[in-house]
């Protein structure tokens, strides 16, 4: 059983476009459930964490494996 509810993989894609895709995802998700997100862009970690102190998502935890970088957000 996977511990998110849907997955976003935005490999290859260059900041803004992981956070807006990411943004868009969480709209259509309801409150509470977890959205996982694969990206490849070093500098996702700290915009996904901006991210989710300005829109009140949780951002429950980040880690890179292999050069990929990978976040588990809860929408609010």
């Amino acid at each position: 059983m996977a511990d998110f509810n849907q997955e976003l993989d935005a490999s290859g894609l260059n900041c803004p476009l992981p956070i807006l895709r990411a943004k868009k995802t969480l709209t259509g998700m309801e409150s509470g459930q977890v959205l996982h997100v694969i990206a490849t862009d070093p500098g996702s970690v700290k915009d996904f964490d901006a991210f989710a102190k300005q829109t009140g998502n949780e951002l429950l935890d980040s880690r890179e494996e292999g050069g990929k970088f990978f976040f588990r957000i809860q929408k609010s």
